[in-house]
């Protein structure tokens, strides 16, 4: 049998063609993401725990909600102290915090969001073992600093050069005495990494001789664990101790969370893939099975069992598996060594791990078996004389009623789930959504046949006035074989669902974000942390001396209790808040702030049913007490990052609060936003590369490009499935013109040209992808809304956006894949031999 099944296989190869490159393809996407995801992981890993080995012990400093939340003390008394201990080679104080390194343009060199510094703690030789200097050394005065490599080559600065350096305390200029190497414990991937002097690094990140963490190594032979435990019994209260081991392994686990969360996308995109590529192999078995009734028949008549047929045509489907899951694995060990080439942060082996080879090669093969199952077993049921009987057995011109009566009992009760799921809105309704999706997808793919017939109708009049012969033919071609015509657009549906859903969320998502984030903004500019990082109300100190400059920091206080709500209060200026952000005050008046009184977002006063003229207790966790009392109630967006829940003035919140944060300072100039504007507003903040001059495109930008990257990843995942669903357009083509051989060359005796046969296979074509597109754009419209509706009732201001634009363009892009998909197929039936053709039986 197995002879058998390979004789079989090498006989129909060009017909097993594109089903072996579709398999090729979907093992291809889950090698690539499984190969991509563990050496990504391993990459991260190794970087995160990088020099780990030389602690063998980390003393952290912890907040003591005894000593109201301040860290436990760390100086040097506790680093001698645990210097002196048995087994501890050296104790290195440690403290770290933001610092951004500026180019020469005075821009922030690096990931602004990983921009670090910290201190240089040299032993007794004078060298800090977490360092290893290519040029210079390490800082010793308060106005040197030392910078990690890559950002010294960045900026293109020597030793010797000056750099400007922002933290939160501000921003100053320092000479380069050294340029450094160093491992994953001190410098995160994509980061800057600048050293301070111990004194200089503890004013500006902690305070004057405290640390953050002590790290320990320790001598040749010693136990880390009774290390340890001599270690913790003279801690200091507040303190905490752990191995370098243990904390490398806190370190990995919390690396690579992001990681996991990008490869298990991939993989689902990749199942969606071999979905889709699923119907490619079902199509083809099923006219590959259709053409051999006769040969499966003799076989049968021969002696054959129906058991042992089964088997052959299973081992020509495991056969065709097997060797496209070879060269799937190749190839998506290669597409993984190009993600990590254009999108890994490191560079590292590729780690192709024993399970994914056993994934892939077992999906790759067990897929087309499970996909060929059906029309083996269909063929099968015919009896060997009727098989005998006819040059070939047709399949049925009508989709069985069964089939159809089950795909619409699925199509109406998942589309009944997916309603219930946006109008309930609870918490598990994206749940519900997601199982009526599956549900009513499955019933449309068992439905589709049925629908073949009136859609593809729906296009005949166009059709037959391009084209009025060869639409008709074209038609009538297409609905010839329901099942055939409905297995091959349901490929191209699931993939057009996926795509139109995703344009619809997205479309949906920016126009939100673009109305929350500026809407309520009057200001030109809004100035932030580069790198997320807390400022203080002292930030905004100098630009009260910029000249025909309005300004007001939003100063946020938290650990409020406000008439028994949790509240964070925001802290403006009474005076100018009016001129900055845009307050759509529904009841009484924004001039309260200048009384003394608080003015509260609508969505704040109906959770805790507050109204104006109420006065609320207030407590706070320092056990301070008050009372304030609401003088207005605006409109407000719930995720706005600008619009405070409660704005109350700075007097007030600095009443309660010595040390608010500042989320942002708002600033309007005299003359509108331009560069001279902008170039004043980031001098007087004294050109600090730690803050970022935002204008409200930049804002806009900055809130919805993160959207539309993972929108372009998600298009390129899905591209994917299209490929597949191309090929199976390709596929059935080229069988449909093996079967039609006779019919084409009657058509051609009857006078159609070659080039009225490539317009007939061509309309075919485009009648599939028109079927397949129609059907999964309504499907993605009608799961992106309701998955829409679940963002409704948690984010205000959501509204439903179609984007017609992009819609139309995955329609477009869909149907001239199917064309491109016809050429092929429509050149071989243009070549046609008449006299050949006519005379087959």
């Amino acid at each position: 049998m197995f002879r058998t099944a390979l004789r079989n296989v090498f006989a129909h190869k060009a017909r097993l063609l594109m089903t072996a490159f579709a398999v090729m393809l979907g093992v291809t996407f889950i090698t690539g993401s499984l190969v991509y995801g563990d050496s990504l992981n391993q990459a991260t890993t190794a970087q995160a725990t990088d020099g780990y080995e030389r602690i063998a012990v980390n003393v952290a400093a912890e907040a003591d909600p005894a000593n109201g939340g301040r860290p436990g003390d760390l100086d040097a008394r506790t680093a001698t102290a645990l210097a002196k201990l048995p087994g501890v080679a050296a104790a290195a104080g440690r403290v770290d915090g933001f610092a951004a390194v500026a180019d020469r343009n005075g821009k922030p060199l690096g990931n602004g969001k990983d921009a670090q510094g910290g201190n240089f703690a040299p032993a007794a030789d004078g060298k800090d073992p977490a360092y290893r200097f290519t040029e210079g050394s390490g800082p010793t005065g308060k106005d040197t600093i030392a910078l990690d490599e890559a950002t010294a080559a960045q900026g293109g600065y020597r030793v010797g050069d000056t750099v400007r350096v922002g933290t939160n305390k501000g921003a100053s200029s320092y000479t380069l005495s050294g340029i450094f190497r160093t491992d994953g414990t001190k410098l995160p991937a994509g980061g800057s990494l600048t050293l301070f002097a111990g004194a200089t690094a503890q004013k500006f990140f902690l305070e004057p001789g405290r640390y953050q963490n002590i790290e320990l190594t320790a001598t040749p032979g010693t136990d880390v664990t009774q290390l340890l435990s001599r270690v913790e019994s003279v801690l200091p209260k507040g303190t905490s101790a752990v191995t370098g081991a243990r904390l490398a392994q806190i370190k990995a686990n919390l690396a690579t969370s992001g990681t996991s969360t990008m490869s298990q996308i991939l993989v689902g995109f990749a199942a969606v893939a071999l979905f889709v590529a699923a119907f490619l192999i079902s199509n083809t078995f099923t006219m590959l099975v259709a053409r051999r009734t006769r040969e499966l028949a003799l076989m049968r008549a021969v002696g054959a069992t129906r058991e042992q047929v089964r088997r052959i045509l299973l081992t020509e489907s495991l056969l065709v598996g097997a060797i496209a899951s070879v060269a799937g694995l190749a190839v998506g060990t290669g597409v993984a060594a190009l993600l990590q080439t254009l999108f890994a942060d490191t560079a590292a082996p590729l780690a192709l791990t024993p399970t994914t080879v056993i994934i892939s090669m077992l999906v790759g093969t067990l897929l087309p078996m499970v996909a060929a199952w059906l029309p083996i077993r269909r063929a099968m049921a015919i009896p060997p004389v009727a098989a005998l009987s006819a040059a070939e057995h047709t399949a049925p011109a009508r989709p069985g009623s069964l089939r159809s009566g089950l795909g619409a009992a699925l199509v109406l009760t998942g589309t009944a789930a997916v309603v219930y799921g946006a109008l309930t809105t609870g918490k598990d309704a994206r749940t519900v959504i997601g199982l009526g999706a599956a549900i009513a997808l499955t019933g449309t793919i068992g439905l589709i046949p049925l629908l073949s017939r009136p859609v593809v109708t729906l296009f005949r009049p166009l059709l037959t006035r391009l084209a009025p012969v060869h639409g008709d033919l074209a038609v009538r071609n297409t609905v010839r074989d329901p099942r055939r015509t409905g297995a091959t657009a349901a490929a191209l549906a699931i993939a057009l669902t996926l795509a139109s859903g995703l344009s619809v969320l997205g479309a949906s998502a920016t126009q939100y974000l673009d109305r929350a984030t500026t809407h309520a903004l009057s200001a030109d500019y809004v100035v932030k942390s580069a790198g997320g990082q807390r400022m203080t109300p002292t930030t905004a100190a100098p630009l009260k001396k910029l000249a025909g400059a309005t300004n007001s920091p939003l100063n946020q206080s938290t650990g409020y209790r406000l008439g028994g709500s949790e509240s964070v209060l925001t802290g403006v200026d009474p005076a100018t808040i009016g001129k900055l952000l845009r307050y759509d005050v529904v009841e009484g008046s924004l001039d309260s702030l200048a009384k003394g009184q608080i003015a509260v977002a609508d969505f704040k006063a109906e959770q805790a049913g507050w109204h104006v003229g109420q006065t609320l207790p207030l407590e706070r966790q320092n056990d301070q007490r008050g009372s304030l009392t609401i003088g207005a109630i605006y409109q407000a967006d719930e995720q706005s990052d600008l619009m405070p829940s409660i704005t109350a003035p700075d007097s007030l919140v600095a009443r309660y609060d010595s040390t608010p944060s500042t989320a942002g300072i708002l600033v309007a100039t005299d003359g509108g936003p331009s560069r001279a504007a902008r170039a004043g507003v980031t001098h007087a903040l004294g050109d600090n590369p730690t803050l970022s001059v935002l204008d409200q495109a930049d804002i806009r930008t900055q809130d919805s490009s993160g959207i539309g990257d993972q929108l372009n990843v998600f298009y390129a995942l899905v591209s994917m499935a299209l490929v597949i669903a191309a090929l199976g357009i390709a596929n059935t083509l080229a069988m449909s013109v093996l079967e039609r051989r006779k019919e084409l060359g009657t058509l051609r005796a009857l006078g159609l040209d070659r080039a009225g046969v490539t317009r007939m296979i061509r309309l075919e074509a485009l009648l599939l992808g028109a079927l397949g597109a129609t059907l999964g754009t309504v499907m993605g419209v009608f799961l992106g809304w309701a998955l829409g509706r679940t963002l409704q009732a948690n984010v205000a201001g959501y509204e439903l956006v179609l984007p017609w634009g992009r819609l139309a363009l995955t329609i477009l892009i869909a149907l001239a894949g199917s064309l491109l998909a016809s050429l092929w197929p429509a050149r071989r039936a243009a070549r046609v031999d008449i006299p050949a053709a006519t005379a087959a039986q």
